[in-house]
């Protein structure tokens, strides 16, 4: 599109002040917008210059005219499209600097909006690069000196629709988590976002990238695609997709300090100077507090446990995390302590379990570590409650606050299955015996007994026996264990036993009830 193609579109009525016949047949690259005095740093070579001429005042007009337009000239503006709302006519002053610079310039009508010529210049280029391309030569060549400097998504988001009339343009991990936007665009919360690309509303494009897992794949969406075209949304998702390439091979470094850290908070003797030093390489400050944070996806392809942990920790908070894999191969992160780190990991885990549904994602948090020489403590403390959560829900997604573990029942489910198993069989020997009808009875009996407090009566009520009956099944049950039912810590070893005998706590008979007291 040359200036006098723009000039000559009627429907907006610009009206020639000055130029020379030459300048009229030059390509335009680009729209830009200002009223600073000096705009040469937002200008570059080709673009059409809108401005309100709100800078300019009567006195000292000649001056502030003469930077203006020295400044387009430096830039290589094609064209300066002056409006006329603000003084009523264009100035005397800002023709003559443009004729001293030879600047082409034209009138803007009052009633003509600037977003009117910028969706002319850009739609019309679009159309006539739409066999080839959707975006314009210049801003695309703009984008990709962005990604080659390691400029981030919202930059590159910001660039691409900078001159584009949409409402809004998000870039949204498939957990919902606004990675850019443009400037101004509402703020989605992570479900919405979540139900925005699942009912397909708007326009959604996926950023394919390999380098990536599944749970931290962009996607470019936007609310209201209008004209705009798909092709420049499928260029766009592609340099998207170059930008999180290179953030990722950025990563891969971060991770490999990440994993000697989690070395060291493997290691009990590990000194707190190395640990300091180890911190400060993550990029993660000296003091605490912190909270380190666990995951894993069982036996599934390597990579995924740390993508949807990176991804989970991103959700809780804007803050710095380091993300890597401790010597087994578990997924772990210490973040910095904010009001609620916990919290907000756990809220947005099962988003973030979601966009994987077939693969059980189990977490584990710790509690809060005041300073670098407790973190080899939360680190036990947030495993423990990994393998609580693997237990519990061994075949869905959930995760597990250490804080959480309050009770018997639920502190037992960090305890491996198979040590588990064993005390089970140590302590309930013969009761387990499935085989014999009468070892069902005494395992029911001790269940009823048990979760009522030691009551004779209320056992015998819900079992539909006679008091005596109770006593003599006790009597058998005390003499195949070796355990005293009249003693608090032998109920405590079999109510233990019993549940470690159940893979879940959770679906265990056993339930605390203050019916009645134990006789």
């Amino acid at each position: 599109m040359h200036v006098d193609h723009l000039l000559k579109d009627e429907s907006l009525g610009l009206r020639l002040l000055w130029a020379e016949e030459p300048q009229l047949r030059q390509e335009i690259s680009g729209v830009t917008a200002t009223d600073l005095e000096d705009p040469a740093r937002f200008v570059r070579p080709g673009e059409v210059v809108l401005s309100g001429l709100v800078w300019w005042a009567s006195e000292g007009g000649r001056d502030k005219a003469e930077r203006f337009v020295s400044a387009l000239r430096t830039a290589g503006a094609a064209v300066l499209l002056a409006g006329e709302e603000t003084h009523g006519s264009v100035p005397d002053d800002l023709i003559e600097a443009c004729a001293r610079h030879g600047v082409p310039l034209a009138a803007v009508p009052a009633h003509i909006m600037f977003r009117a010529i910028t969706d002319t210049v850009y739609f019309q280029q679009w159309g006539e690069l739409n066999r080839l391309h959707a975006l314009p030569e210049n801003v695309r060549v703009r984008l990709s000196r962005l990604v080659a400097q390691d400029a981030g998504p919202d930059v590159i988001v910001a660039n691409a629709f900078a001159h584009v009339d949409r409402a809004a343009a998000y870039v949204f991990t498939p957990a919902g988590r606004t990675v850019a936007a443009t400037e101004g665009a509402r703020t989605v919360p992570a479900r919405e976002a979540v139900a925005l690309l699942a009912n397909g509303a708007g326009i959604t494009v996926s950023v394919d990238s390999d380098a990536v897992s599944p749970y931290e794949r962009w996607h470019l969406y936007l609310p209201e695609p209008g004209g705009t075209p798909p092709r420049m949304l499928h260029e766009i998702a592609a340099i998207l997709a170059r930008c999180q390439e290179s953030r990722a091979r950025r990563r891969a470094a971060e991770h490999q300090a990440a994993d000697e850290l989690g070395a060291l908070l493997s290691s009990p003797g590990a000194e707190v100077a190395a640990v300091e030093g180890a911190l400060r390489t993550c990029g993660l400050p000296a003091e605490g507090p912190y909270r380190v944070i666990v995951a894993g996806t069982g036996s599934q392809r390597a990579g995924l446990a740390e993508g949807a942990l990176t991804e989970a920790v991103a959700h809780a908070g804007p803050g710095r995390a380091s993300v890597g894999r401790l010597p087994e191969g578990t997924a772990f992160a210490v973040v910095p302590e904010t009001e609620d780190t916990a919290g907000g990991c756990a809220e947005f885990w099962p988003l973030v379990a979601a966009c994987e549904p077939s693969i059980p994602l189990h977490g584990g948090i710790g509690s809060a570590a005041a300073g670098p020489q407790d973190l080899n403590g939360a680190l036990s403390e947030a495993r423990y409650a990994l393998a609580s959560a693997r237990t519990t829900a061994p075949d869905s997604s959930s995760v597990i606050d250490s804080s959480s573990l309050t009770g018997l029942d639920t502190l037992l489910t960090g305890i491996p299955a198979e040590v588990r198993t064993a005390y089970s069989r140590t302590v309930l020997g013969p009761l387990l015996d499935t085989r014999n009808a009468s070892a069902a009875a005494l395992l029911k009996t001790l269940e009823t007994f048990l979760a009522h407090d030691g009551s004779w009566a209320r056992t015998a009520e819900v079992l539909h026996l006679h008091v005596n009956t109770v006593h003599y099944r006790i009597q058998r049950i005390e003499h195949f264990t070796g355990r005293d039912l009249s003693r608090l810590y032998d109920r405590l070893d079999l109510w233990a036993a019993l549940l470690c005998r159940t893979p879940s706590a959770t679906s265990d008979p056993l339930a605390r009830s203050s019916t009645s007291p134990a006789r």
